[in-house]
């Protein structure tokens, strides 16, 4: 069984190019060093250190299994600090990035909420509608629509049932009457989403009960890159717009905008908090994707 020591003699020997130093550093004889590395290289059956009498250097292998140790070391510090802290005690800076409309109309309140809990926790926030290289930008977290098929990401569920709906305001409604159905659609302003890969003007949709797949051609007189203005387009009385459910739950509680079509079924538009790696799920950001679950269910329940 692996060592928690072994595996500090192993990483602060690479750190500092001797096991001596190392030793040194950690209070212990370069005899116990040594045989700490050896007992860890007889655990993984790999030689982690190549030594000569004058020099010491990581083979391939321990230079890969370096990575593993420092990160595993980290995990386990973290978990220890967040235990003596206290679940209600999380500090630190989470960068997240968001979809427009879900940050701006939902988001916001959601996390202002998650800070009173941990008011030592700050935030900075990146709200668009275009993918965030997260490695590039430095993001812990993102929050994303869609089936996440990068298996590079570590994506967990917050609304894995969200869908989209059609919709349209009261007022456009009484002026351009109901939509009856889908193949009237290509007649009707419809208010479109549009970014780097293109406009989004075809619709597809579900009819109930067997969920016979039916795609549309829509056209309208305005599109966005931005879909929080497809939606107060929508609400202001201007068209059509095909949106996620989360997007408008509050625009549909307060009679601001009416779901069309209730035999069709939406595309399903599943939710997701997105990290790069497993060292970013910590306890803090499982907390927040409790958190938002718990969030986004609640808003959905209230609108099945």
């Amino acid at each position: 069984m692996l060592r928690l020591d072994d595996l500090q003699v192993f990483v602060r020997t690479a750190d500092r190019g001797s096991l001596s130093a190392a030793a040194r550093e950690l209070g212990i004889s370069p005899a116990l060093a040594s045989a700490a590395v050896k007992r860890l290289e007889g655990e993984l059956g790999l030689r982690l250190l190549a030594r000569t009498t004058r020099s010491l250097s990581l083979t391939p292998e321990g230079t890969q299994y370096l990575e593993h140790a420092r990160e595993a070391l980290r995990l386990l510090r973290a978990g220890h600090d967040a235990l003596l802290a206290g679940k209600d005690s999380f500090g630190g800076t989470l960068k997240i990035a968001m979809p427009s409309d879900l940050g701006r109309n939902l988001m916001l309140g959601w996390l202002d909420e998650f800070q009173l809990r941990h008011p030592k926790l700050h935030y900075q926030l990146s709200v668009s509608d275009r993918v965030a290289d997260m490695v590039r930008q430095q993001v812990d977290v993102a929050i994303r629509y869609g089936q996440q098929d990068d298996s590079s990401l570590i994506a967990m569920p917050l609304a894995p049932a969200n869908d989209r709906v059609l919709v349209a305001s009261p007022a456009y409604l009484r002026e351009h009457g109901p939509l009856l159905a889908l193949e009237d659609l290509p007649q009707r302003n419809c208010l479109r989403f549009a970014l780097e890969d293109g406009l989004h003007d075809r619709w597809t949709f579900y009819r109930l009960p067997q969920r016979e797949q039916v795609t549309v051609s829509v056209s309208g007189n305005r599109s966005a890159d931005d879909a929080d203005l497809v939606r107060r387009w929508a609400v202001a009385g201007l068209g059509i717009a095909y949106k996620s459910r989360l997007d408008v739950a509050g625009d549909l509680a307060a009679g601001r905008l009416q779901a069309l079509l209730p035999e069709v079924a939406g595309e399903a538009t599943p939710l997701h908090l997105v990290c790069t790696h497993r060292a970013q799920v910590t306890p803090l950001v499982l907390q927040l994707r409790d958190f938002l679950r718990d969030q986004c269910a609640q808003l959905l329940k209230q609108h099945d």
